[in-house]
């Protein structure tokens, strides 16, 4: 339990801290965007269906749009060996439902770094944004300019109140959607000191982790993104014959140790299950110099990994210690990863991930509990070609034995991407290497109109789907995502709703507004 006690921050213009809307709104553009989602919040309640809650606990399907939950769905069905199509996960089982507009402040279909400030902060912010109004130009890393269009985040008021807070994702705990809970800057990509602008005075991703002015800080940190804890001089404990990053000569994880009563530090899944909670108050766990493995690669860690749902257990378990509650995000943050490269199989199976951590979250959670599964975007991803109930859903697209085919006389698969590497038309087709994260040149040559798929492994893991409009990297969709939730409060998310209510409700669960 932490002693500080909550208040609405009212600081000034020119402090490190984040500001509070609480006496600062008429100063920042997001003012409206924050009043609005408040209405929003006061309608809903009106029309019933409010509770309060202990914990709150928000899922982040990176880049996981509805047809990404669709394939996932018949996907893990039919791994399962029944009816993909009548399956659902874990989250889908939960009973209430909505949309979420991700469109940011400044673009219809945007990235990670705005659509998680709008989820943690209320307000919409500019493309590459953490946790800053969106007057902030994006180069922009004056401290004092920075910190004046800095806005609280649900962590940051949840550790002001005295509940504890927690971050587990499997993309780098630095990249955008865990940052955006603690971190403020203009530029998602400043993870590190050394991706800093030489004239900056703002601090790092990294080092505002570590060095939160709120509360104590949050208790459990668990993900990717080792190098940027690490100096420069400092040998990665799993890959010797790597060193960190940090040109400062600081050694992060050392300092979480030193400064931190009760703290411990893992970087496999043997040392983190080992963690007591007992003796354990806070815990930092960075199981990968980068993001953290696919969960369809995870077995080949040098180290071995905890998976999301493993993760998703000890953090909750060391957060359930404090009386007062906890807030908790997870993130399945590569999902969003396969499906920029045009990797639909590994960006399915981590969404079935997701799936294992929330049902873990729900057997471990009780009615005092807001669970919130949404996604921060979708992908232009696609499902498509009249196949028959049953089809593999990665495989041709299938109809009664009868393969759909396109006007060439050629077959396609069920599942495909707008635009992305797996443009077939010409040039050299390029397959994912998913445990390096690179493309290799395959052996379909430039110059056919397509392959005969026929001829053709389309569930291998490392198959790239057919892509209508070549591009080095799949690009993001603007379309809604989903929001599902179950326990106190959960009723208010029904209808079409702008992104940023997402945090009016959670934190209004919480007593935090």
């Amino acid at each position: 339990m932490k002693s500080s006690k909550y208040a609405l921050l009212a600081i000034s213009l020119v402090t490190t801290a984040p500001i509070g809307f609480a006496g600062t709104i008429d100063n920042l553009e997001g003012r409206d965007w924050f009043r609005e989602g408040n209405a929003t919040l006061a309608e809903l309640k009106q029309a019933g269906g409010a509770g309060q809650a202990k914990n709150v606990i928000l899922f982040v399907g990176d880049g996981m749009g509805v047809s990404t939950v669709t394939a996932a769905r018949i996907l893990d069905g039919q791994q399962r060996g029944g009816d993909g199509e009548s399956h659902r996960l874990a989250f889908e089982r939960l009973p209430y439902l909505a949309m979420s507009v991700t469109a940011s402040a400044n673009q219809q279909t945007s990235d990670s770094a705005p659509t998680a400030t709008a989820m943690v902060t209320g307000i919409k912010a500019n493309a590459g944004a953490l946790s800053v109004a969106p007057r902030l130009a994006r180069h922009q890393a004056d401290a004092e300019r920075v910190a004046a269009a800095s806005v609280v985040t649900i962590m940051e008021l949840a550790e002001q109140r005295g509940l504890a807070t927690g971050l587990v994702t499997t993309a780098r705990v630095t990249h955008a959607t865990p940052a955006a809970n603690y971190a403020h800057l203009p530029e998602r990509n400043w993870e590190g000191d050394g991706d800093l602008p030489a004239a900056a005075t703002v601090k790092d991703i990294a080092r505002q982790l570590l060095e939160s002015p709120y509360g104590d800080g949050p208790e459990v940190v668990l993900g990717g993104g080792r190098r940027y804890f690490y100096s420069a001089d400092a040998q990665d404990p799993e890959y010797p014959e790597k060193m960190g990053v940090r040109s400062d000569g600081r050694n992060l994880h050392q300092e979480w140790l030193a400064s931190r009563n009760g703290a411990s530090y893992v970087w496999s899944r043997d040392q983190l299950v080992d963690i007591n909670p007992s003796n354990t108050s806070r815990l930092l766990g960075l199981f990968e110099p980068s993001h953290m493995r696919y969960a369809l690669d995870r077995s080949d860690d040098v180290a071995g990994e905890p998976s999301l749902a493993e993760m998703t257990g000890k953090a909750i378990e060391l957060l359930s210690q404090d009386p007062d509650g906890y807030y908790l995000m997870v993130e399945a943050g590569r999902i969003d990863h396969g499906h920029h490269a045009g990797n639909a199989k590994r960006a399915l199976t981590d969404t079935i991930a997701l799936s294992e951590a929330v049902a873990a979250a729900q057997t471990l959670t009780g009615d005092e509990t807001l669970i919130v599964v949404t996604a921060d975007h979708s992908h232009v991803f696609t499902i498509a070609g009249y196949p028959s109930r049953g089809n593999p859903i990665l495989g041709l697209a299938d109809n009664q034995g009868k393969l759909a085919k396109d006007a060439l006389g050629l077959p396609y698969t069920t599942l495909g991407y707008a635009n992305g590497p797996g443009f077939t038309g010409g040039g050299e087709r390029r397959e994912f290497d998913g445990t390096s994260q690179r493309h290799v040149e395959s052996h379909y040559p430039g110059g056919a109109a397509r392959p005969d798929l026929r001829t053709v492994d389309t569930q291998s893991d490392s198959y790239l789907q057919e892509s209508a409009v070549p591009m080095y990297m799949e690009t993001h969709g603007g379309e809604d995502v989903a929001i599902y939730a179950s326990g106190p409060n959960a009723a208010l998310f029904r209808g079409v709703l702008e992104q940023n209510v997402i945090f009016h409700i959670m934190t209004d669960a919480l007593g935090l507004q």
